[in-house]
């Protein structure tokens, strides 16, 4: 699947969910089956800075796609990462520096988020987009 086909999927499934709190609901069970990051990830050099919660990333290039994975301290943080990583896992680095992911304004998040929240979000995009781009720059 596409990076858009992921994130299109993933507004229809939020689509489905009239309530917030029911988002809430299911942004928190997605975090809870993010599967476990590897202890050795959990330090502070995988912290992802400019997030009130620790959050824990880690990116491998395998095959020449990105592998990430991640963890929070916090249930709704957890989820969020959660969703940026069913988008942009098992993509090439140039698919993942040319996204625009757009879901994430389509499905409300940006605004259910406290201030805080939201320059975390952008703090984790953005690290994602980091080793992205340091995997794009190894392979020119």
């Amino acid at each position: 699947m596409t990076i858009n086909e992921i994130q299109d999927r993933i507004i229809e499934e939020f689509s489905d969910i009239d309530d917030w709190m029911d988002r809430y609901a299911y942004i928190i069970d997605l975090g809870n089956a993010l599967p476990p990051i590897d202890p050795a990830f959990k330090t502070t050099r995988y912290l992802i800075e400019g997030c009130q919660s620790r959050v824990w990333l880690n990116a491998e290039l395998v095959d020449g796609r990105v592998q990430y994975t991640a963890d929070s301290d916090a249930i709704i943080v957890k989820g969020i990462i959660s969703l940026l990583i069913e988008v942009l896992n098992d993509h090439t680095p140039r698919e993942i520096l040319d996204a625009d992911l757009y879901f994430i304004d389509r499905i409300g998040l940006s605004e259910h988020l406290s201030p805080t929240r939201s320059n975390g979000l952008l703090a984790m995009v953005k690290q994602m987009r980091m080793y992205a781009l340091a995997f794009d720059q190894l392979n020119s």
